[in-house]
């Protein structure tokens, strides 16, 4: 899929420590369709001055997901858990009170979430979302 100057996507992070994150951003250029330049939504530059331009492969780069309200999950439903400024690949691991544990197999870390912070995992293959309700 080919992306244009000026369409949302969210970038796919494969630096180590990034691992399983995913990051909104906007399309500023296409380079052949190989690669693109995107200026993150939540991403600022060192200084903090301005939004991270980053050029990035385009395997890397996909559409938004679909936007899927959850009012609840089960144990082991795979999950996106918004923080550090991105969306994080994870299962839920357990619930105490409005929190949901989530595990982050990547890093073997649990921390909880309240659902606002929450969304259902969806991946993005041969050009159409496919939902990852469970491992």
């Amino acid at each position: 899929m080919a992306f244009l100057r000026g369409d949302e996507v969210e970038v796919c992070s494969k630096q180590v420590g990034f691992v399983g994150s995913y990051y909104a951003a906007t399309v500023i250029n296409n380079y052949g369709n190989k690669s693109y330049a995107v200026q993150y939504k939540n991403l600022v530059t060192e200084d903090k001055s301005h939004p991270l331009i980053e050029i990035v492969s385009a395997d890397e780069v996909r559409p938004l997901p679909p936007k899927v309200s959850a009012t609840g999950f089960a144990s082991l439903d795979v999950v996106d858990a918004f923080d550090n400024d991105g969306w994080w690949v994870g299962k839920v691991s357990g619930r105490q009170g409005f929190d949901y544990f989530v595990f982050f197999d990547t890093y073997g870390v649990e921390i909880p979430y309240p659902t606002s912070r929450l969304r259902p995992h969806f991946e993005w293959v041969n050009g159409k979302w496919v939902s990852k309700k469970r491992v």
